[in-house]
C-alpha cells in the first residue's frame, strides 16, 4: 500500500510546488525586466531633458550648427554613456535623421520593437513595456522618450541595450527558486514518507495479527496506541473482535471435549449391556453383532473428537527435530501391521534431516497419515515414506497404491468427518487427516494432497528448516 499511496502524495506535492514555482519564476522575470526598462527611461528622460535645449538645426549641406555647445555636451554624454555601459543611444528627429547617436552611424530602427517605440515616442507616449525577454532569447531592449519643446515632439531618444545580463540575473534567480523547490520537495517527501509510515503503520500490525489469527495463533493482539484516531478505534475494534472469536472457539473445544469425554462412560455402559444381551441370545445373531459393531464405531469417533480438540488446543511444542528419524521410527512401528495385511511399507531418504516441529505432534499426524495407507492401499501394493529436503523446508511424502481420489474428493480430503463415498465400507471416522491437519499446523507445519502416478494417494507434509517466531518449547 505504501508503494501506492506515497507516489500519489509525492505526484501531488509537485505539482503544487511547480504550479507555485512557474508563476513565481515568470514574476521574477518580468520584475527584473522592469527594473531594467524603468532604469532606460530614466536614461532616455535624461537624455531628453539635454536635448530639448539643443537649438541646432541642419544647415543647407546637412551639417548641424551648435549653438552654445549643447550639442557637443550631448553627444559627450551619449559616448561616455555608451563606453560605460554598452548601449546604444541616440537623439533622432522626427524624420530619423540623427541629431547625436553613439556610435557614430547608428541609425533608428525602422521595424521590431525599436521603430514600435519610436513611433509612440513620437505621439507624446512613452515606451510601452516590451515583450518579456527569456534566458534563452537573444536581442536587445528598446526604450524611447520623446523630446517635447513648446509642446510639440521635436525629437526622440531611442536606447537599444543589450539583455545579456538581465538575462543572466534572470537565470540566477531561477536556479535559486530551483533550489528552494528541490529542497522543498525534499522535505515533502520527507513528510510523506512519515506520514505514511504513520498511517501505515497500524495497518501493517493489523495485517500481521489477522495472519496470526488466521494462522492459529489465537493469542495475537494489536497495540492500540498509534496512528490516526480511526485505526487506532479499528485496533480496539480488532482486539474485541479476536477476544470474542478466541472465546467462541474454546467453548467450542471444551464442549466437544466434554462431550466427547461425558458421552464415553454412558457409551461403555451400553457397549456392556449390548454384551449382556448377546449371552442370553443365540451365537451368530446378526442383529447383535450389527448394534456392536455400530457401538464400537461409536466409541472410535468420540475418541476421535476428543483428540481433534486436545490438538486443537494444545500448544506446540517446537524444536529442532530429526524429521527423517521420526520418519524411519513410525515406519518400523506400522510395519507388522503392514506385513500382516501384506503390503510393503518402506522408507526412502536420507539417514538425517533437521526441521522445527513438535516431535509428539509431528509422530501422532504421521501415524494418521500411513494408517490412512495402509487401510486403503490393496495387498500386494506398496506404501513408501519418504524424506527430502525443498529449499528452506523439509517434506515427508506418503504415497500409496490405493484407489485414490478424483479431483473433486480432493478439494475435500482432510474435512472433518468427511469419507468418499466409495470408501464407506472401510473402517474409520473421518477424523484421522483433519486430526493431523491440526497437530500440524500448531506448529508452522502444512499438509497436501495429491494424485499419485499411476494410482493412489501422494500425502505430502511441508515442515520449516527454520524458526518463524522461536520455538514455543524446551529443546
Amino acid at each position: 500500500m505504501r508503494t501506492r499511496l506515497l507516489p500519489l502524495l509525492i505526484v501531488l506535492m509537485a505539482g503544487v510546488l511547480l504550479a507555485l514555482g512557474f508563476p513565481l519564476a515568470g514574476s521574477l522575470a518580468a520584475a527584473e525586466q522592469q527594473r531594467v526598462v524603468v532604469d532606460r527611461i530614466d536614461d532616455t528622460a535624461r537624455f531628453a531633458a539635454l536635448a530639448q535645449f539643443v537649438t541646432a538645426r541642419p544647415d543647407a549641406a546637412g551639417e548641424l550648427e551648435d549653438e552654445g555647445g549643447r550639442l557637443v555636451t550631448l553627444r559627450a554624454e551619449l559616448d561616455r554613456y555608451l563606453e560605460v555601459y554598452g548601449i546604444r543611444a541616440g537623439v533622432f528627429f522626427r524624420d530619423r535623421s540623427a541629431m547625436a547617436v553613439a556610435p557614430r552611424g547608428w541609425a533608428v530602427p525602422t521595424e521590431g520593437e525599436g521603430g514600435q517605440a519610436f513611433r509612440e515616442a513620437l505621439a507624446g507616449r512613452r515606451s510601452h513595456d516590451p515583450e518579456q525577454v527569456w534566458p534563452w532569447q537573444r536581442g536587445r531592449l528598446a526604450v524611447a522618450s520623446p523630446v517635447v519643446r513648446d509642446g510639440d515632439v521635436v525629437a526622440v531618444v531611442v536606447t537599444e541595450s543589450p539583455t545579456g545580463q538581465m538575462r543572466s540575473h534572470i537565470l540566477q534567480g531561477w536556479l535559486l527558486i530551483a533550489a528552494g523547490e528541490a529542497a522543498a520537495m525534499l522535505l515533502a517527501v520527507g513528510a510523506a514518507f512519515r506520514l505514511t509510515g504513520w498511517v501505515l503503520r497500524p495497518v501493517r500490525v493489523l495485517d500481521a495479527a489477522t495472519h496470526d489469527i488466521a494462522t492459529g495463533r489465537m493469542k495475537s493482539r494489536v497495540a492500540a496506541a498509534g496512528g490516526p484516531p480511526e485505526l487506532r478505534r479499528l485496533a480496539r475494534s480488532f482486539n474485541e473482535m479476536a477476544d470474542n472469536v478466541e472465546e467462541v472457539l474454546e467453548q467450542q473445544r471444551a464442549f466437544v471435549a466434554d462431550a466427547s469425554h461425558q458421552l464415553r462412560n454412558p457409551l461403555s455402559a451400553l457397549l456392556l449391556r449390548i454384551e449382556l444381551l448377546a449371552l442370553e441370545l443365540p451365537e451368530g445373531n446378526e442383529e447383535i453383532a450389527s448394534v456392536r459393531s455400530e457401538g464400537k464405531r461409536l466409541a472410535r469417533v468420540l475418541d476421535d473428537l476428543l483428540d481433534l480438540a486436545l490438538a486443537e488446543h494444545a500448544p506446540a511444542d517446537l524444536r529442532l527435530t530429526d524429521v527423517a528419524e521420526v520418519a524411519e521410527e513410525r515406519v518400523d512401528a506400522w510395519r507388522p501391521v503392514a506385513d500382516a495385511k501384506g503390503v510393503p511399507l518402506a522408507y526412502a531418504g536420507p539417514s538425517g534431516a533437521t526441521g522445527w516441529a513438535d516431535p509428539v505432534a509431528l509422530s501422532s499426524a504421521l501415524d494418521a497419515v500411513v494408517d490412512n495407507a495402509l487401510k486403503f492401499t490393496p495387498e500386494g501394493e506398496r506404501v513408501e515414506v519418504g524424506v527430502a529436503y525443498e529449499g528452506d523446508t523439509v517434506r515427508i511424502t506418503v504415497a500409496d497404491g490405493g484407489p485414490g481420489l478424483t479431483e473433486e474428493e480432493l478439494v475435500r480430503v482432510g474435512d472433518r468427518f468427511w469419507r468418499s463415498g466409495r470408501h464407506q465400507n472401510v473402517s474409520g471416522s473421518g477424523l484421522g487427516l483433519s486430526i493431523s491437519r491440526a497437530l500440524l499446523s500448531a506448529g508452522g507445519a502444512s499438509i497436501a494432497y495429491a494424485r499419485n502416478e499411476p494410482r493412489g494417494l501422494r500425502v505430502a507434509i511441508t515442515i520449516p528448516r527454520t524458526p518463524k517466531s522461536g520455538p514455543s518449547g524446551g529443546g
